[in-house]
This record gives C-alpha cells, sequence and structure tokens, in this order.
C-alpha cells in the first residue's frame, strides 16, 4: 500500500476531501491497468509460495550491492527508533522513488485504531519537524500520511535537491516523537531517464551510483510480501535485522482490527527443522535474529490477526550465515 504518493502500478492512498491523504484505513484506490495485474497476478499465484528477489545477475552489480549488504542488515541500538531502510543521506535517486519504512520498539496499526505502543509513518518533505508536538500532524503535500499500516511509500518528486524525515504518530496522528534524521537526497530525473551503470575502471564511485538507484528502484505492480533489506541467497553476517515489507494490505497490531490488514509471522528452518519462529502480534516489522554460521530458509507469513489464516501467499528465502559480529 504506497498511499500518499504515486501507487506502485498506479495504486494510489484513498483521498479526503481536497486532495488529502485519507486518515483512516481502507483499500486504496485501484486504476483499470493496476486492477487487471493483480487479477492476473492473484490467479498465477495460487496456494505457491512468494518468490524471493535473487541477487543481481552481473557479477559487478552483485559485488556491488553485496558492498552494502550489512549496512543493510546491521541491528540498531536505539530502543526506539524509526529510519528509512533503503536510503541513505546524500543519495541520488530517480523519480518515482521507492521508501521504505523501519520501525523500531513500537507496532504499526492504521490511524483511528488506539492501541498503546503503536502509530504510523508520516514522511516529511522538504519540512522541518513539528513545532508543537501535542498538535496533530497536519495533511499537505509536505506532510505525507500512511495511515493505512503501510511498510513504504512510492514518492514522486521533482529534479533537485530535497529533504525526507520518517516521523512516528499514534492513531490520532499526535507524535510519538520518534523520528528519524533528516536526510537529503538529489532528484536526478525521472524514472524513465537511463539508468546508471557500473564501470570497472571506476568501481567504487560508479557502484555507489548504481546501488543508489538500485535500492530506490520500485517494485513491479501487484500485491506482495517478502524482506525489504535482502535478496534471495544473500550471505549475511549474525547478528542481523530483517525489515518486513507487503503491498495490498496494511499491518494492524494484534488487539485491534483494520480492513484488509494483518501481521507479520517468520520462521527460520535449519533443514526441514523450524528453529525459531517470531509472531509479530505487536505490528512490529522487523526482527533480530541470532544465528550460528549456516544455510538457513525463512518462511515469512502475513496472516489475519483474528484467525490466523494467511492473507497472502508464504515468502520463502534462503538465508546464509558466514560470519558473526561482536555487538
Amino acid at each position: 500500500m504506497g498511499g500518499g504518493g504515486i501507487g506502485i502500478g498506479g495504486w494510489r492512498g484513498a483521498a479526503a476531501p481536497g486532495g488529502r491523504a485519507a486518515p483512516c484505513p481502507g483499500r486504496p484506490g485501484v486504476g483499470a491497468r493496476a486492477a487487471r495485474a493483480l487479477a492476473l497476478l492473484a490467479l498465477a499465484a495460487g496456494t505457491g509460495a512468494a518468490q524471493a528477489l535473487p541477487l543481481p545477475a552481473g557479477e559487478l552489480e552483485r559485488s556491488c550491492w553485496q558492498r552494502y549488504t550489512r549496512e543493510r542488515t546491521r541491528p540498531g541500538k536505539d530502543p526506539r527508533s524509526v529510519e528509512f531502510s533503503n536510503l541513505r543521506d546524500g543519495y541520488t535517486v530517480r523519480s518515482p522513488l521507492l521508501v521504505a519504512f523501519a520501525v523500531r520498539g513500537l507496532g504499526v496499526v492504521p490511524a483511528g485504531k488506539p492501541l498503546p505502543g503503536t502509530g504510523h509513518h508520516h514522511v516529511l518533505i522538504d519540512t522541518p519537524l513539528p513545532s508543537n508536538v501535542a498538535a496533530k500532524i497536519p495533511f499537505s503535500d509536505t506532510h505525507r500520511h500512511f495511515g493505512k499500516g503501510q511498510t513504504f511509500a512510492m514518492l514522486d518528486l521533482p529534479p533537485g535537491r530535497h529533504t525526507l524525515r520518517l516521523l512516528f504518530a499514534d492513531h490520532d496522528h499526535v507524535p510519538h516523537f520518534v523520528y528519524s534524521p533528516e536526510i537529503r537526497i538529489e532528484v536526478a530525473g525521472a524514472r524513465t531517464a537511463e539508468a546508471p551503470r557500473i564501470d570497472p575502471q571506476r568501481f567504487d564511485s560508479s557502484c555507489a551510483a548504481w546501488y543508489q538507484d538500485e535500492a530506490s528502484r520500485p517494485r513491479p505492480p501487484g500485491e506482495w510480501l517478502g524482506l525489504a533489506n535482502l535478496r534471495d541467497g544473500e550471505p549475511v553476517t549474525s547478528p542481523l535485522v530483517l525489515h518486513f515489507g507487503v503491498e495490498g494490505f496494511g499491518v494492524c497490531a494484534a488487539g485491534q482490527s483494520a480492513e484488509r490488514s494483518g501481521h507479520f509471522v517468520l520462521d527460520v528452518l535449519a533443514g526441514a527443522r523450524v528453529v525459531q519462529t517470531h509472531n509479530l502480534r505487536n505490528g512490529a516489522t522487523q526482527a533480530t535474529l541470532e544465528l550460528p554460521n549456516g544455510a538457513y530458509q525463512l518462511r515469512l507469513r502475513f496472516v489475519d490477526g483474528a484467525s490466523g489464516r494467511d492473507l497472502l501467499p508464504p515468502y520463502e528465502h534462503k538465508l546464509p550465515v558466514v560470519a558473526q559480529e561482536r555487538m
């Protein structure tokens, strides 16, 4: 559920009068082309597991992508925090761009659904933090609300420099005042412009440009469930944090209910044996794993809070743990 910007495949957040993003949960509007794509995807999905995104096929691109693996998976230390899991200060990107949300120490629940220890994301674009911490966050082009429990957004920004910041707020849009550092990005042009390429003669600089573009690249159209910060089979160091994403549904902690919403459940398998289970009933969208070196399989599910039934086909992911880091 991209809401508040250009939706993947034509999905857009529901709008309130005056073109503002709606504060209440519900399914986003779906254009005719996107609706056909979703119908075809649903027919193709059946009951099989969702496939993970592969590592880049090219040797240069794969090597470049894996340069940043630890940056994407190193656990944070703050007990409560929010951040953009795919963007960093100083990135150069094309627009529209994917903006992935990460929250630690709090759960996600759609707007209008009061529950202690939960809230939803807001993106501040080219605007400072609110001066009145007790006031509701306004609805505007510079204050984007993601009140359906979204885990990411699609932003369409004009070329030039922009600032972005995540701000987490409660069911009534009053800030918890858990916010990310402000990051600066440069929008180089439209997504239709030629993508950066890696030059082996100047690998470091061209890898950085390619990676920044790749990390912000939109997902294909349709409902999906998966990891936001890892590709299938990507070697990792333990301990590591996994960021979860879902499109077509919102996250809602158990204890509340909202249309087209659920929560994440993660099984970690060694061979056929489940060695860890993380049932994120509190609306969390990430999990930290500590695993010995070895080959693991992840099974990520997105389930209804009341019945526990799967809302999407499970997502399967190969996870080789190859090193350990003392934290």
